[in-house]
């Protein structure tokens, strides 16, 4: 059983840290060099194409607005939907080892830090989430990226409307580069979470 353990834990270290290396290696800087038509039409299309400060920062190490053209709105839908679901991550893993929902399944004297909920609702909680997100995806997801592909509905967009007296767009541009610029940085940031809630056992901070 404990040799069993062991290895189920050193499997859980090594997906993550594996997650969270791909994710840095995803925004890393692309080389400078001349940028080809397919690229510059991307950025002419999609807001995003900065740094944190605001800086110019357009990049495509893989080059996959070149290889893979047509399917540039749902890559675009793909980083919406995981920075969306970051953003929210980082706040439940943190917020959680603070809080928790009534009930002894909950309780810190069950489940002492928030990473080690994984193992103690695998078999009840966890398996009604999986079953809602399936839900989800089925009939509003799907169809949503449907729509998408086929020119019909903008990448991560649900009908929420924008700022108000913004004639010209700019309001709803600046939300829009927000949104994920911090979606971005959250996905960096609960890999970093759960990397070190694994490797020290220990809720926020995490050290």
């Amino acid at each position: 059983a404990t040799s069993h353990s062991t290895t189920r834990q050193l499997n859980m270290k090594t997906a993550i840290l594996a997650a969270t290396l791909a994710s840095a290696a995803a925004f890393a800087p692309a080389p400078t060099g001349p940028k080809t038509t397919a690229m510059n039409s991307v950025w002419d299309s999609y807001v995003g194409g900065q740094d944190f400060k605001g800086g110019e920062w357009k990049w495509d190490p893989l080059k996959l607005s070149e290889t893979y053209e047509p399917l540039v709105p749902f890559f675009r839908e793909a980083e919406l939907r995981h920075g969306r679901t970051a953003m929210l991550a980082v706040v439940g893993f943190i917020a959680t080892d603070f809080v928790r929902l009534p009930g002894e399944a909950f309780s810190f004297e069950s489940i002492p830090t928030t990473v080690g909920a994984h193992d103690a609702l695998t078999g009840t909680a966890l398996q009604q989430v999986a079953m809602w997100i399936g839900v989800f995806d089925t009939i509003v997801t799907a169809p949503a990226i449907a729509a998408t592909m086929k020119g019909e509905r903008d990448a991560g967009d649900f009908g929420i409307k924008g700022p108000k007296n913004d004639p010209d767009g700019s309001k709803m541009k600046r939300k829009q580069v927000s949104e994920l610029l911090n979606g971005r940085l959250a996905m960096m940031a609960v890999g970093g979470i759960a990397t070190q809630s694994v490797l020290t056992g220990h809720g926020f901070p995490y050290l």
